[in-house]
C-alpha cells in the first residue's frame, strides 16, 4: 500500500522520483499477474482475463514512466526500487476465488490508483524543488486519468452483475448537500484532531455546492453514471459524486469547466482517502 512516510516520498532527484514511480507500476504489474495465474489454477478464467486486462493497462503505465525517464536522461535510475510495499491486493490472492468478482478486482485496482494520485499529490505539495514538484503533478494527473479509466470499468462490472439495478440521473447540488451535512454532523461528534480534517472536507462540498449554483455544467449526466441509491453514507456519496466529476471532466462543454470538474475529482479522491481513514 502506499504511504506518505517522510522517507518514501522525499525525493532529492528527478530520477530517484522515476524510480519509484516505476517500481510502483511493476509491482501493480506483478501483483496483477499473480492473482491471474490464481484464478487460472482455480478455474476462474474470466476473472483471469480481468486481472490480464489489469497487467495491459500497468504495462502501459510503466512504459509511459520508461519513456519520460529516457528523455528527462534518468532511465539508468529505474534499477531503483521502492524500499516498502504500495500494491495491495485486499486479500484476493488468499480468499476463495468464488467471493471475488469482476467488480470486486476492479474496485481493488481503483483503491490502488487512488492511493497513487494522493501520494503523488503529497509529493507534490512537500516537493523541495520546482522540477520535482511539475514531476509530481504529472504523476497525480496520470493517475488521475487512470482512476477514471478504471472506475468506468468498475461501473460496467456493476451493472453486468446487477442488471436489474434502476438509477435516476443524479443531482449533485442535493448530492453534495447530503454530503457535506454527513460531513457535519461527524465533525462536530469527532475528536479535535479528526473533526478539522473532516470539517475542512465538509466546507469543500459545500464550495462545490455553491459553484455549481452559481454555473452549472452544462452536460447531462447519463443514467448510469455512479452506483449509490438514496443512502447518507458518506463512502457511497463521494464515490458517487467522483464518477460524475470524472465524467464531466472528460466530457465538458469548456475546458474552464473540464478543469473544474477535475479540480472537483481530486477533491473527491481525497475525502474518499479521509472517509475511509475515519470510517464514516
Amino acid at each position: 500500500m502506499t504511504t506518505m512516510k517522510s522517507e518514501s516520498w522525499h525525493f532529492d532527484t528527478l530520477g530517484e522520483m522515476l524510480a519509484i514511480a516505476a517500481s510502483m507500476e511493476k509491482e501493480a504489474i506483478d501483483g496483477y499477474l499473480d492473482l491471474s495465474a490464481r484464478m487460472s489454477e482455480f478455474g476462474r478464467p474470466d476473472l483471469a482475463e480481468v486481472f490480464d486486462a489489469l497487467v495491459a493497462e500497468e504495462t502501459g503505465h510503466l512504459d509511459k514512466v520508461r519513456e519520460w525517464s529516457g528523455a528527462s536522461g534518468t532511465v539508468d535510475t529505474l534499477t531503483v526500487c521502492a524500499t516498502e510495499t504500495q500494491f495491495d491486493d485486499e486479500g484476493a490472492g488468499i480468499v476463495a476465488p468464488e467471493l471475488i468478482s469482476a467488480y470486486r478486482a476492479f474496485s481493488m485496482a481503483v483503491r490502488n490508483e487512488e492511493r497513487a494520485f494522493m501520494f503523488w499529490t503529497y509529493v507534490s505539495a512537500h516537493a523541495q524543488s520546482g522540477e520535482i514538484r511539475r514531476a509530481a503533478e504529472r504523476m497525480a494527473r496520470e493517475e488521475l486519468g487512470h482512476v477514471a479509466k478504471l472506475r468506468i470499468e468498475r461501473r460496467r462490472a456493476f451493472h453486468l452483475e446487477r442488471k436489474e439495478a434502476s438509477h435516476s440521473r443524479p443531482d449533485l447540488r442535493i448530492l453534495e448537500g447530503r454530503l457535506s451535512r454527513r460531513l457535519e454532523a461527524r465533525a462536530e461528534n469527532a475528536e479535535p484532531s479528526e473533526g478539522e480534517i473532516v470539517r475542512e472536507h465538509c466546507l469543500a462540498s459545500r464550495a462545490r455546492m455553491k459553484s455549481m449554483e452559481e454555473r452549472a455544467f452544462q452536460v447531462d449526466l447519463p443514467l448510469d453514471v455512479g452506483i449509490t441509491g438514496s443512502t447518507d453514507a458518506a463512502l457511497p456519496m463521494s464515490e458517487h459524486l467522483l464518477d460524475c466529476y470524472l465524467y464531466l471532466g472528460d466530457h465538458a462543454a469548456t475546458e474552464q469547466d473540464a478543469a473544474r470538474a477535475q479540480d472537483f475529482a481530486a477533491q473527491l479522491i481525497s475525502c474518499i482517502h479521509t472517509v475511509r481513514r475515519f470510517a464514516l
